[in-house]
C-alpha cells in the first residue's frame, strides 16, 4: 500500500494574492449609485468582500436592516455619511471607520449635495456580488416588487428592521 507522507512542518507557499488598482474591477450602476467589486467571495474563498460605493446627493444607501452571520465595515474615503446604528445616526467624515458587527440595526445614506465616496467589507463576505447583482434587477424594476426585494434581502444575510419601510427610496 503507497501511502504519501504529509509534511506538517512546512507551509506550501503559493502566490494567490490580488493587486486591484484604481478604476479597475467590476462595476454596477444601480439607479445613481454606484458599486465596484473590488475583492469577491471568489477571490477570498468567501472569506471577505470589499466593495467601492459612491453614493450621489440624497441618496440611501440602504434602510435599517441588520445582518445574522457577518460584520460590515465602512471606510469613509470623500464626503460625510449619515450612518443610523440602532436608534442614533452620525455623521462620519473622510478618514473614519465604522464597524457594525453581525446583530446590529444599520442603514446608511448621503443627506448632503456632494457624492460621498467609501469602501464596504464583509467578513465572511457571504457571496455579496449576488446580493449587489440582484439589487442592481430589484431596483431597476418599475414599481419595484416588495416581496422579491424581501427574499433578495435575506437569502443575503440581510433583515429589513421594518418591511414596511425597507426600499431605498427616499418618500
Amino acid at each position: 500500500m503507497n501511502h504519501i507522507k504529509e509534511n506538517y512542518f512546512e507551509d506550501k507557499l503559493e502566490d494567490n494574492s490580488s493587486i486591484i488598482n484604481p478604476n479597475e474591477g467590476e462595476k454596477l450602476e444601480l439607479n445613481t449609485i454606484s458599486i465596484t467589486f473590488k475583492i469577491t467571495s471568489e477571490m477570498s474563498n468567501d472569506q471577505f468582500g470589499v466593495y467601492e460605493i459612491s453614493l450621489p446627493p440624497m441618496a440611501i444607501g440602504a434602510k435599517l436592516h441588520y445582518h445574522r452571520f457577518m460584520d460590515e465595515t465602512f471606510i469613509i474615503n470623500e464626503g460625510i455619511l449619515t450612518l443610523q446604528v440602532a436608534d442614533k445616526e452620525y455623521q462620519v467624515k473622510p478618514g473614519a471607520v465604522a464597524y457594525i458587527p453581525r446583530l446590529t440595526p444599520h442603514g446608511f445614506k448621503n443627506d448632503t449635495d456632494k457624492t460621498i465616496k467609501l469602501t464596504l467589507i464583509f467578513n465572511p463576505s457571504q457571496k455579496r456580488e449576488g446580493f449587489f447583482k440582484g439589487l442592481y434587477e430589484t431596483l431597476n424594476e418599475d414599481p419595484i416588487d416588495p416581496e422579491k426585494y424581501l427574499k433578495l434581502y435575506t437569502k443575503y444575510d440581510s433583515f429589513p428592521i421594518d418591511t414596511s419601510n425597507m426600499i431605498p427610496i427616499r418618500e
